[in-house]
């Protein structure tokens, strides 16, 4: 009896290690990493609302590829995040937690792809496409002001769009052989287009203690909304949800094993348009509050 007792405490704490479950004591630092067209300026609001409801957090809000620099590559500006957020992790042995808007959310994402032995606990998308973008939007307007979203892909699959961000992750699901073959960002992170450092990002990937997907159906931008949940259309653009996308299926950056392990949570929140998220305090209580301690 009392050996299989031990036995059967044994494999829970070899679970438990496993999902990264773990006690700690007060505030980890936060990073907010902004979105297209943003900047510090813009998440002012939401600094204050985590020092109001946890004191003395050290809150970094990355001033980095602001304002129109934020159409830069994607890889390159996840080089230079990577380059200012790494001294901040290196002095919170505890680890940190991200907190990442709009496409900041794929800059993050693939951070916690590339960075080896990174200590993000809690990694929060905000409103971020991390199945890609395919929408008329006032965004796409502001980038390709002559296009429409069933032509930008003639701009967005060649060497010379993938050098502008949003590029980086449209994703025409009505041209996926060339968002395939010419995406050099999206579907090397997503693990749908085979590379020989899938492993290692897939490690890396799953370093992380939780994921918050936070996003809703009066964006305005994201599209499909459900992206910024891992969903996105099929070939008749009808959206396909997380778990019934192939990356989740087949594994192939980890998303379906930190979710197996409980470490997947989803916010939806309705009647927030795309630019209200991080001022919006409702939102903050209700979806990312509890998760930055």
């Amino acid at each position: 009896m009392g050996a299989s007792s031990d036995s059967r405490t044994s494999l829970l704490l070899l679970l438990l290690l496993q999902c990264g479950v773990y006690i700690t004591e007060g505030y980890k630092p936060v990073i907010i990493v902004h979105g297209l067209f943003d900047g510090p300026k813009q998440f002012i609001k939401l600094s204050g609302f985590i020092t109001k409801v946890h004191p003395g957090t050290n809150v970094t809000v990355i001033d980095l590829y602001d304002d129109f620099a934020s159409l830069q590559p994607m890889w390159k500006q996840v080089q230079g995040f990577s380059k200012a957020i790494f001294p901040i992790m290196q002095k919170a042995p505890d680890g940190v937690h991200f907190l990442c808007f709009s496409q900041g959310g794929l800059i993050c994402r693939a951070l916690l792809s590339t960075v080896p032995n990174h200590n993000v606990h809690t990694f929060i998308a905000l409103s971020s496409p991390l199945g890609g973008q395919y929408g008329d939007t006032t965004y796409l307007k502001g980038v390709f002001p002559e296009h429409v979203k069933k032509t930008v892909y003639r701009i967005c699959y060649n060497r010379y769009g993938q050098k502008v961000s949003i590029c980086d992750y449209w994703n025409d699901p009505h041209h996926r052989d060339r968002y395939l073959q010419s995406n050099s960002f999206l579907p090397l992170l997503n693990g749908e287009k085979p590379h020989n450092l899938m492993e290692a990002w897939r490690k890396n990937f799953l370093r992380v203690k939780k994921l918050v997907l936070i996003g809703g159906p009066d964006d305005g931008v994201i599209t499909p909304w459900q992206s910024s949940h891992f969903g996105f259309y099929d070939g008749n653009e009808t959206v396909v949800e997380m778990r019934n996308q192939d990356y989740y299926i087949k594994d192939t950056f980890g998303l379906k094993t930190l979710d197996a392990c409980g470490n997947v949570s989803v916010c939806v929140h309705s009647g927030v348009q795309h630019t209200s998220w991080h001022s919006n305090y409702t939102v903050f209580s209700n979806c990312i509050q509890k998760w930055l301690i």
